[in-house]
């Protein structure tokens, strides 16, 4: 599927017509889109392989054995947003509650407000206090959220995007780069509940679908 979407895409830009009311897309733009479009596709196959390796595969052994990659929705530049990003200094460490009744100290590091599906939208943006101790994530930010799709499309907890600190006061984020909790897959894992203020009431459908483990 994802396929056909990208030959009907170029299928579009590669029709030409000479009449002036219908003006030729900026060459600079099919580029962007172009790049958009086949970034998201190498975040799938990386995900994807990521799933098959048995030593950074969510997945027990049972399903893994059989698996041969994620559900996704089709690639959609319209869900890749720049955000306004504010932050809050003065936001307080919460405790955030996971699905195995453990909880993990986070801090709302920002709020990102942008545009989706015709409406203005804003998301908490958290950090957590362990994770930015490792020089590894000191720059990583967690954006949980949930959205109309849950439970019908896609896992009913919601869904999750790593994100990084950005240097200026906007954001990019990329609903295609939407992923399950790791308890979506196994239930050892144990994965933070996400904020009920992260609703979004809208479909995003974008990134990973819910996980139906392949029937032998």
């Amino acid at each position: 599927m994802r396929i056909l979407v990208l030959i009907f895409f170029f299928t579009i830009l590669g029709c030409k017509t000479d009449k002036k009311y219908h003006d030729a897309p900026d060459e600079k733009e099919v580029v962007l889109e172009t790049d958009a479009l086949q970034a998201i596709l190498n975040h799938q196959k990386e995900l994807n392989e990521e799933f098959k390796d048995p030593e950074t595969s969510p997945l027990p052994d049972r399903y893994r054995k059989d698996f041969e990659a994620l559900d996704f929705f089709a690639p959609d530049t319209n869900y890749v947003v720049t955000a306004k990003f504010v932050r809050t200094p003065e936001a307080l460490p919460f405790l955030m509650p996971s699905t195995t009744g453990e909880a993990s100290e986070e801090t709302v590091y920002g709020i990102a407000h942008f545009t989706l599906n015709g409406k203005n939208r804003q998301l908490e943006v958290y950090q957590n206090k362990e994770l930015m101790q490792q020089e590894k994530y000191r720059d990583y930010l967690f954006l949980p959220f949930t959205d109309d799709t849950n439970g019908v499309h896609t896992y009913t907890g919601g869904r999750y995007i790593d994100l990084s600190i950005p240097d200026g006061d906007t954001i990019v984020i990329d609903f295609n780069r939407a992923y399950n909790p790791y308890c979506a897959y196994n239930k050892k894992y144990s994965c933070p509940i996400v904020p009920s203020v992260n609703n979004l009431d809208t479909e995003i459908l974008a990134g990973v679908k819910a996980f139906e483990p392949t029937k032998n």
